[in-house]
């Protein structure tokens, strides 16, 4: 397996020119990085107008790896190539290095670049990527992949510390200015002027460490990075220090990575880094996880348009008088602190008056402010604040509350949270804990994330009082007075929800999950194996624009666009094991006796649509008819080296349930005139982000002819 790093951009505030004599300062050896023995010229050139220097150098490493290992490996240093072109015309050093020991068997590629920042031409970026791939180490792959690892990161880490040494060295010997290079005199004379600290610029190959990413607005007082210019893209590495707080450089790796996975796939609608944070850190930032989990969740988000859950979602009169809950302050860490007076909530009256959909709703608003006074509290306090601090009372929990439907509809909003809201939670103190509790833990705790669990603090009786108590956590001010604290808490008393108020007409319960308010724009569809979806678009006049919005939430498939002057009949395919099935109807409009190119035409390439992915796009009708929008599962080519089927297909045909692609889309159909590229149009029908991301970096070209984008 190949390990890849990729760091934010580091910030120098000083010119590239005295960047670069700092950096000069370190060879031919650098008793600041021990690792880094020495190195030796083995190639250098320059440009006729001397603007570009390169240098290529033999650097000699003293890896740090238990003696054994090194008398195994038969080696007691590490050599490393290492290219360095400096273009002082451009103001940028491109550094490349490579191991030379062991290159048949360790790969080791690094790259990293030191350019003028594009806010101020007086400070300096610094970029940096690496990939490490272990073919085969005499049987020790894991221990070596592990101390290159430690290795690296210890350095990269150091990495900036030593430029900025060798920074106040050079201004406490009185050098602060270095003139930028400027062309030959014309009469031909060979005038080297960039800087002569310049000339052997270089750099160490330990340092060149990892995945060049992010270089967004330096400085410590810049906003999240949420600007549309391309350099908006990258995070700085201070940003990350203000407002999303200390990262290991694995950890800001796989922040970057998945970041920019998101910006490929998901053009338009990237969510805020401290968002993509939580999952990473929910999924103990193994890449892959996070990502399904995120993309699990933005689907989500986008199907039940839940970012704008704060605009539109006001509570029932009943909510406010009877839902015992409420933002009160903050804790002693700056926390929002929510208080839930649980055991005066009577669950099963609120349930029977309005449904479990109002309590998810009500849920996820208090969900979605949480993650809002988390951002003005950053903000307020100049320190990175992420999650919140939840207060629950249990004071007069009784049997009552373990009403079976009760139970289930709070393991079910549970689940939804715990899937879409991971480590937003900071701290759950439970106080006045009754007898009856360990019977609630019991149900609620398999449903609870461990690392969710591990921030629970339980106080029975009076407890919670004095030392070891809420003031360890909150402070005295701060205690609602019904704890014993002097603070008026306007958190609703509850008691009863009066019988009468009880709905008459109740919904079927659905024992597979709850149903989130029905007006969302978005359908959902399943794509079995021979059974594509389709849906059709008739088009009365040419010069009209289908777009079309979809996510891929399930499997791969292949998207494509077909013309027709026949009406196709509709043919349902019913799934296996229909009942249990919540992806939405497969149906098949073009009729197996149609003929391509006869019958109908194809209006738009195949697109091959990967797991996880946001495809938005258009097309421009030339005529009228009708236009058919396929989904069809996307799979390996059969084998051509014979016409027996291989026993893999033959399992998979007999599996169908689980062989099954699942979407969501929307489309609509505008006037060529109406029409200003797919997302503007989709945006004025709700369809993109709007909490989650400040900014959209949408594509709003409109073309004559089709578009795609991911």
């Amino acid at each position: 397996m190949v390990q890849k790093y990729q760091s934010p951009v580091r910030v120098y505030k000083y010119p590239f020119e005295l960047v670069m004599a700092a950096y000069e300062k370190r060879f031919p050896t650098c008793p600041e990085i021990p690792v880094f023995l020495g190195s030796e010229i083995l190639h250098e050139s320059r440009s006729d107008d001397g603007a570009i220097h390169i240098i290529e150098r033999s650097c000699k490493l003293n890896v740090d790896a238990p003696r054994l290992l090194k008398k195994i490996a038969g080696v007691e240093y590490v050599f490393f190539i290492q290219k360095n072109t400096v273009n002082w015309k451009e103001r940028t050093l491109r550094i490349e290095a490579h191991n030379e020991t062991f290159a048949n068997r360790v790969v080791v590629l690094e790259t990293c670049s030191y350019s003028v920042h594009p806010e101020n031409e007086e400070w300096t970026c610094f970029e940096q990527s690496a990939s490490l791939d272990i073919k085969s180490f005499f049987g020790f792959e894991s221990t070596v992949e592990k101390i290159a690892m430690k290795q690296y990161t210890s350095n990269i880490k150091r990495g900036k510390e030593v430029i900025e040494h060798y920074l106040k060295e050079l201004i406490s010997q009185g050098v602060t200015f270095i003139p930028r290079w400027t062309p030959p005199a014309v009469c031909g004379q060979a005038a080297e002027q960039a800087p002569a600290v310049g000339h052997d610029a270089d750099a160490v190959p330990v340092e060149a460490g990892a995945r060049g990413t992010t270089k967004e607005q330096t400085g410590s007082s810049c906003p999240p990075a949420e600007a549309v210019s391309p350099d908006a893209d990258k995070l700085d590495a201070d940003y990350i220090e203000r407002y999303l707080g200390q990262l290991t450089p694995m950890q800001e790796s796989c922040l970057i990575r998945l970041r920019q996975w998101l910006q490929e796939t998901h053009k338009g609608k990237i969510p805020k880094d401290e968002h993509i944070l939580r999952f990473l850190r929910a999924r103990d930032f193994n890449i892959d996880k996070a990502r399904e989990m995120l993309c699990q969740s933005l689907s989500w988000r986008k199907q039940y348009q839940v970012d704008y859950i704060l605009q539109s979602w006001r509570p029932p009169a009943l909510l406010d008088e009877y839902y015992t809950g409420g933002w009160h302050y903050q804790d002693r860490d700056g926390r929002p602190l929510y208080i839930l007076r649980l055991g005066q909530m009577d669950t099963k009256g609120l349930v029977k008056a309005l449904g479990e959909e109002s309590l998810l709703r009500h849920v996820l608003s208090i969900n979605e402010e949480g993650q809002k006074r988390c951002e003005e509290n950053t903000n307020l306090f100049g320190r990175p604040i992420t999650s919140w601090t939840c207060l629950v009372d249990l004071e007069g929990l009784n049997m009552r509350h373990l009403w079976r439907p009760g139970v289930k509809a709070l393991l079910r909003i549970i689940e939804v949270v715990e899937d879409n809201y991971p480590e937003t939670l900071g701290r759950l103190l439970i106080v006045r804990a009754p007898r009856v509790f360990p019977v609630l833990w019991t149900l609620v705790s398999p449903f609870i994330n461990e690392n969710t669990r591990q921030k629970f603090l339980i106080y029975s009786g009076n407890n919670y009082q004095g030392p070891g108590g809420l003031v360890d956590y909150v402070d005295k001010e701060v205690i609602p007075d019904f704890l014993g604290g002097d603070c008026m808490c306007t958190v609703p008393e509850g008691g009863l929800v009066p019988k009468s108020l009880y709905q008459t007409d109740e919904e079927p319960e659905n024992a597979d999950h709850i149903r989130l308010w029905t007006e969302t724009i978005y359908h959902s569809a399943s794509v079995l194996r021979g059974a594509p979806h389709e849906i059709v678009v008739e088009i009365l006049e040419g010069e009209s624009v289908i777009t079309w919005d979809f996510d891929i939430l399930k499997g791969d498939v292949v998207f494509s666009l077909f013309h027709s002057k026949r009406a196709p009949e509709t043919s349902h395919k019913e799934a296996a094991l229909p009942s249990t099935s919540t992806a939405g109807d497969n149906v098949q409009l073009i009729d197996k006796t149609w003929v391509l190119g006869v019958d109908y035409s194809r209006m738009e390439s195949p697109l091959v649509c990967r797991e996880g992915e946001s495809i938005q796009g258009s097309h421009v009708t030339r005529w009228p008819g009708f236009y058919i929008l396929q989904w069809k599962m996307h799979g390996p080519l059969p084998c051509s080296g014979t016409s027996l089927p291989r026993v893999d297909d033959v399992l998979a045909s007999l599996q169908v349930s689980s062989h099954k692609c699942k979407l969501i889309y929307y489309y609509e159909v505008l006037a060529s005139k109406d029409f200003r590229g797919s997302m503007s149009s989709l945006e004025s029908c709700n369809s993109g982000f709007s909490q989650l991301s400040g900014a959209t970096t949408s594509s709003n070209q409109s073309q004559s002819s089709s578009h795609l984008s991911r």
